[in-house]
C-alpha cells in the first residue's frame, strides 16, 4: 500500500535487544492532506538510515504493510515502511536566458533598417 504524505512529527528512537540481536524502531508520523486532514503513525524497523533523510514538513510518497494482531482479545494494527521516497516535483520549463525581450523588437518597419516605412506595408487584414 503507498501514500502520500506530508512528515508531521519524527518520534525519537527506541532500541532493545532480543534473541535475534538488536533492533531499532522509530515512529514518523505522517499527514495525509485531504478534505479531513488524518494522521498516520508509520514504524520504521532497523531503517535508521531512511528515518535520518525525513525533513518535517516535506512531502514523501510512504509504502508500508498494514498488518493486524489480536492479543488478549484486543486488536493491534502496525504500519510498516520498507519504501520512502521524495515526492517528484513537476518539471519546471528551464528559463530563456537568449529569448529576446519585447523591447528588442522594432515598433515599426522604418526603425528595422529596411528603408520601408509603415504605410508602404501591405495590409492585408480584412476591414
Amino acid at each position: 500500500m503507498e501514500f502520500e504524505g506530508v512528515v508531521y512529527k519524527i518520534m525519537p528512537v527506541t532500541r532493545g535487544t532480543s534473541a535475534r540481536g538488536e533492533w531499532q524502531r522509530q515512529d514518523v508520523v505522517f499527514e495525509v492532506p485531504s478534505e479531513f486532514s488524518r494522521k498516520i503513525c508509520v514504524t520504521f524497523f532497523n531503517k535508521e538510515s531512511d528515518v535520518a533523510k525525513l525533513r518535517e514538513g516535506e512531502t514523501y510518497l510512504v509504502s508500508v504493510n498494514v498488518e493486524s494482531r489480536e492479543y488478549n482479545g484486543r486488536w493491534y494494527t502496525d504500519v510498516r515502511a520498507w519504501r520512502v521516497q521524495p515526492r517528484q516535483q513537476p518539471q519546471q520549463q528551464p528559463p530563456m536566458d537568449n529569448a529576446p525581450l519585447p523591447t528588442d523588437f522594432p515598433m515599426d518597419g522604418a526603425s528595422s533598417g529596411a528603408g520601408a516605412s509603415a504605410a508602404s506595408e501591405v495590409d492585408d487584414l480584412p476591414f
